[in-house]
């Protein structure tokens, strides 16, 4: 049997589970930190010079990147200089013991080192290699692919922003994260195949068919009627009121999204017999006269603050919310009792860092690692990577 567990595995329900992370920035570190989340041991390999997000600043934490912390917790860290044949070696080695191989360099990238897919299926016929690139491997391969492009390629910038002004990107690197997310999901499905049957496979996942099947109701519009969505605003295009209202003091976002919630807010706000009105009856009747009942709504609205409104209607079971910046998000977690932070590593070395989203019953997560140094287990790495390849 070939050794792949590393001395100090957490437990949780990928226990047992070796990554070998040839990815850098956003979409396969953001991946790998859920699967360590979740008890994989996970080896992040970087170049002499480490990941680009190190760099990336501001802002810092004790002279470290944010954006690095952020996306790396649970890592073991081995700098590997892959234009050096002994380096290259190493990696070889740790592609072989691995359960699971990430990378994200362009498609082709990893065969200049012997470290493509069917050349690490050669010696671990049973891994699960997963590719993440922006366009896929045909004819896209050779476009690099960074979330801003692919932002402005699939459409979701012509989707964000006012009406009459110009496309924004979203506030973040939503595609990488989306990415990220479908990348675990893949390996997580093909460790679950590979279980019942001894195979590994590829799993590829590319930036611009994350955000196709993301734009969901937009891209259905397209797919399934030929109809090309257009900038709305804060709007919904087939719910309302499904958007940021005025109150006397802040904005409000009001999602009645049926009719028995709209019923509700009518009732919070003393104007029942709206609800009761044939041209407001139905969500579509709603949405179509949209511009004649806003109106109406921010009239009673503006009688009372955002976060007083929030507190009324969502004790009536109309979902709501103010609109916070970050630092009121996670207050709002916090009142919630979702503990959104925790803190990873001691003295020194501890991180706080955002809670993983997923809670399980018999199997919880674990944070065990800081986000690791530059190299900072290359020497355990590489003592504990040649040593004998039999457990």
């Amino acid at each position: 049997m070939v050794e792949t567990e590393l001395p100090g595995k957490s437990a949780g329900p990928l226990a047992g589970v070796l990554v070998a992370d040839f990815s850098r920035i956003l979409a396969g570190p953001y991946a790998t930190m859920l699967l360590a989340d979740m008890g994989a041991s996970v080896v992040k390999v970087e170049g002499p010079k480490g990941d680009d997000t190190r760099t990336w600043t501001p802002p810092v934490r004790d002279g470290v990147s944010t954006y690095y912390l952020g996306i790396n917790r649970g890592k073991r860290s081995i700098a590997l200089d892959l234009r050096d044949e002994a380096d290259v070696e190493v990696a070889r080695e740790l592609a072989r013991r691995a359960d699971v191989v990430i990378e994200n360099l362009k498609p082709g990238g990893m065969a200049k080192y012997g470290l493509d897919f069917e050349a690490v299926r050669a010696t671990n016929p049973g891994v699960v290699y997963a590719s993440i690139s922006g366009f896929g491997s045909g004819a896209g391969k050779d476009v690099p692919g960074y979330d801003l492009m692919v932002q402005a390629m699939s459409g979701l910038m012509s989707l964000t922003g006012d009406p009459d002004g110009p496309p924004f990107r979203a506030g973040i690197s939503v595609f990488d994260v989306m990415a990220g997310n479908h990348a675990t999901i893949g390996v997580l499905a093909a460790l679950r195949h590979r279980d019942a049957t001894g195979e590994g496979q590829h799993v590829e996942v590319n930036l611009l068919s994350s955000a196709l099947t993301g734009l969901v109701n937009h891209s259905s519009a397209y797919v399934a009627a030929g109809v090309v969505p257009f900038r709305m605003g804060n709007a919904h295009p087939s719910v309302f009121p499904y958007e940021a209202l005025p109150t006397a003091d802040n904005d409000l976002i009001v999602t009645a999204a049926n009719d028995g919630q709209f019923r509700k807010l009518c009732e919070v706000l003393g104007i029942p017999e709206v609800a009761d009105d044939p041209r407001y009856a139905r969500n579509a009747d709603r949405t179509e006269r949209r511009d004649e009942l806003r109106p109406v709504l921010v009239e009673r609205l503006r009688t009372r603050g955002a976060l007083e409104w929030f507190d009324l209607l969502v004790a009536a079971g109309v979902p709501c919310g103010p609109i916070n910046t970050i630092d009121g998000g996670f207050a709002m977690a916090e009142r919630f009792e979702l503990d959104p932070v925790v803190v990873v590593g001691e003295g020194d070395r501890a991180v706080p860092t955002t809670r993983h989203p997923i809670r399980f019953s018999a199997t919880p997560v674990g944070y065990e690692l800081p986000p690791p140094l530059l190299d900072e287990h290359g020497e355990e790495l590489r003592t504990w990577l040649a040593k004998g390849e039999d457990a």
